[in-house]
């Protein structure tokens, strides 16, 4: 029995922690202490819990149930010498108590030995009366172990006792998906539903399977069925809008995400994607509008942000996008495409200055992709800081060796600056890499494709 405060079970509650107040010891039979340890526990309150199998054993010390109680707090606090202590006593008196075996199990997964927990589990389930939660401990240990295989037969054999055990099946669905059995579990989970056709749970599961497989109409129909079980449910409202956008039905998606803010608080995401509909729709108004809700709602979500600022970027508002751009950098700044962002958009106002600044920023946070070097050395190289751009390309080769892109700008820095045996070196290495790009040379460096040495080293490799 778990106790309630709308009811009249919390009577032994009440007397409890009326007693702890006085200091005036009352007396409670062992299930009384039971249900107060278990609630205790419930609600993550251990020292009432510990004060209460103490308070227990004084007045029932044989009682095996408060002693599990306590082997519990036990191994809860790592004291794991002790809790195996305890349960070697305990074996001895109750040999077939099927708790004894949960709680052994439970220290050997602290001590990650989670073979000999389940081997020790499997005694248990000999035992038990209620086979549905050490089936659930056995699956967890599988996961422990990385064996979904194994760790989904047991979470189905809940199931098979229990259909509405809704933890089991997202386990299920879990293993199903880390396998990469996305066809698979869509025939459980059809099986499953021939059972239980009312499960909102199960028609959503299959929806989000669907939805991998791209079938959206297929999609759409498990949602709505969800729906159909339950009116409520949040989450496939959610997933429903998705579908619809890839439809591209968005103003049926604005009304499936829509009916989630009259039933829950609005959640960021649900008001991002009004807004990315009501921008396909090229409703700027309400599109905008939606963004800053969003932003409003959680000023911390970088979808936010950037949905906004690239919205101001198709519509070619580079000062608006910037300024956007900038109060997210203030919110985080160590998100790399923030400043990917940031310096696309200087880029775009000719502040190259700032541009550069951007991706040097977004190398330092180790986002180095080719296009972040190529971009932040063009721009060294507009600004006449030939020795930055070569360093900069120089540090682009170790993750983008026998690169051409890198090779031409290299050659042509150096040509440059005179020093023509390192030019000819790199000018060498890019026609080797890849003759079509010599034009980086006309783009970049107009003067260099002039120099006599340059044309016969091009020549000679027509």
């Amino acid at each position: 029995m778990e106790f309630s405060h709308d009811d009249n079970n919390n009577l032994p509650l009440t007397k409890f922690e009326s007693m702890l107040k006085t200091n005036h010891v009352l007396f409670f039979d062992s299930e009384e202490f039971e249900n107060i340890i278990h609630h205790y526990l419930n609600e993550g309150k251990i020292s009432l819990a510990k004060k209460a199998i103490k308070l227990g054993l004084e007045q029932h010390p044989t009682s095996i149930n408060l002693k599990l109680f306590k082997v519990e707090i036990y191994v809860f606090e790592d004291k794991l010498i002790q809790a195996d202590e305890l349960l070697n006593e305990l074996y001895i008196l109750e040999p077939n108590n099927e708790e004894i075996y949960i709680q052994k199990a439970n220290i050997f997964s602290k001590k990650d030995d989670h073979l000999q927990a389940i081997d020790v589990l499997k005694k248990a389930l000999e035992l038990t009366d209620d086979a549905v939660d050490v089936y659930s401990l056995i699956g967890m240990e599988y996961l422990f172990l990385d064996e979904y295989e194994e760790a989904k037969v047991y979470f189905m054999k809940c199931l098979e006792e229990d259909l509405e055990d809704y933890s089991a099946l997202y386990n299920v669905v879990y293993c199903f998906d880390f396998l990469n059995q996305t066809e698979e579990c869509i025939e459980y989970l059809n099986i499953f539903l021939d059972k239980n056709p009312y499960c909102e749970v199960a028609w959503h599961q299959l929806g989000i399977q669907y939805f991998e497989l791209k079938k959206y109409k297929k999609a759409l129909a498990s949602f709505d069925f969800a729906i159909i079980s339950d009116d409520s449910f949040v989450g496939a409202y959610i997933e429903r809008g998705k579908v619809l956008e890839k439809l591209k039905r968005f103003e049926d998606a604005i009304e499936s995400y829509s009916i989630t803010l009259k039933l829950d608080d609005p959640t960021p995401y649900a008001l991002l994607r009004i807004g990315a509909c009501y921008e396909k729709l090229n409703n700027n108004d309400l599109a905008i509008q939606f963004y800053e809700k969003t932003l409003h709602q959680d000023p911390s979500l970088d979808k936010g942000w950037i949905a906004i600022t690239r919205f101001y970027i198709k519509k070619r508002n580079y000062l608006k996008a910037l300024y956007f751009i900038n109060k997210a950098i203030n919110v985080d700044t160590e998100n790399v495409i923030y400043w990917k962002l940031y310096s696309q958009i200087n880029q775009r106002l000719n502040l190259y200055e700032e541009a550069e600044r951007g991706y040097k920023k977004t190398l330092e946070l180790g986002n180095y992709e080719l296009n972040t070097w190529l971009s932040r050395g063009d721009l060294l190289i507009k600004l006449g800081e030939p020795r930055a751009a070569i360093y900069n390309f120089e540090q682009a080769i170790d993750f983008y060796p026998e690169n051409a892109e890198i090779e031409y700008r290299l050659a042509g820095l150096y040509f440059t600056l005179n020093e023509a045996d390192k030019g000819t070196f790199h000018l060498k290495n890019g026609l080797k890499y890849n003759g079509d790009y010599t034009f980086i040379l006309d783009e970049l460096f107009p003067e260099v494709i002039k120099k006599v040495q340059v044309k016969n080293l091009l020549k000679t490799n027509q």
